[in-house]
C-alpha cells in the first residue's frame, strides 16, 4: 500500500514529515535503551522477511499497491518501536532500491503504515490478555493493516483538497475519498487476513524452536 512520489502535496509530505522525524529520534532511543542485544540477529531476520513480503505488490488503480507489510509480524515480536523503527528502513530501502513507494512520501508511508498501523495491533492484541489463541494474533494484524489501509485511503483522497490549479484541476492526486477508500481498504482487508493468519504461524514457528532451544 505504498504511496509514491509526486502523489502527495508538499503541505502533506512536510507535516507527516515534521511528526515522522520525533517518532523516529524517539525509536532510536528506545531501541538503544531497551533491545536486548540478543534479540538483533532475530529483528534482522524478521526485517528482512518483511521487505521481502512487502515487494511483492499488486498493483491498485490510483497510484498504490496491495501487499503484505510483515509489520505485525514485527510489532508482536518486538513492540511498536523497534517494529516502528526496523519498518520505516524497509520502506526507505524500498524507495531506494527498488522504486516503491518514495522518500518524500516516506513520512506518510512510515506513520500510516508503520506507527499508526503498528499501534492498533499493540492496542489490540492487548485486549487478548493470555489469550494465545490464533484470533488473538489474526484479529489484531487484520485490523492494523485495515487501519493503516484507511488512513493512506484518506490521505490520497485529500490531495484534491490541497492543492489545485486556478482552474481547480488537482496537481497531485487526483481523486476523492469516495474513490480511494474502496479501491485501497477493500483489496486490504482480505490481505490482511492472510497477514494475521502468516503472522500465527510464523510466531507459532518461533516459539516452539526457542521451547526446544
Amino acid at each position: 500500500m505504498h504511496i509514491p512520489d509526486g502523489l502527495i502535496a508538499p503541505q502533506a509530505y512536510l507535516a507527516a514529515a515534521a511528526l515522522a522525524v520525533p517518532c523516529w529520534a524517539y525509536a532510536v532511543r528506545r531501541v538503544a535503551n531497551a533491545l536486548d542485544e540478543r534479540a538483533i540477529p532475530r529483528l534482522a531476520v524478521l526485517t528482512a522477511l518483511a521487505f521481502v513480503l512487502s515487494t511483492i505488490m499488486v498493483p491498485l488503480p490510483g497510484g498504490t499497491s496491495a501487499h503484505l507489510s510483515g509489520m505485525g509480524l514485527l510489532v508482536l515480536a518486538f513492540g511498536l518501536w523497534p517494529a516502528f523503527l526496523a519498518f520505516s528502513l524497509v520502506l526507505a530501502l524500498q524507495a531506494l532500491l527498488l522504486g516503491a513507494g518514495g522518500i518524500t512520501a516516506l513520512p506518510v508511508n512510515a506513520l500510516c503504515m508503520g506507527l499508526a498501523g503498528g499501534a492498533v495491533v499493540v492496542g489490540v492484541r492487548s485486549l487478548f490478555g493470555a489469550n494465545t489463541s490464533a484470533w488473538a494474533t489474526v484479529l489484531p494484524v487484520w485490523l492494523g493493516v485495515v487501519v493503516a489501509a484507511v488512513l493512506l485511503a484518506l490521505v490520497l483522497g485529500a490531495q484534491p483538497y490541497l492543492a489545485s490549479d486556478p482552474d481547480g484541476q488537482p496537481q497531485f492526486f487526483p481523486f476523492g475519498p469516495a474513490v480511494t477508500l474502496p479501491v485501497i481498504v477493500l483489496p486490504h482487508m482480505l490481505l490482511g487476513l492472510l497477514e494475521g493468519v502468516l503472522t500465527w504461524m510464523i510466531l507459532g514457528i518461533l516459539d516452539s524452536r526457542r521451547a526446544a532451544a
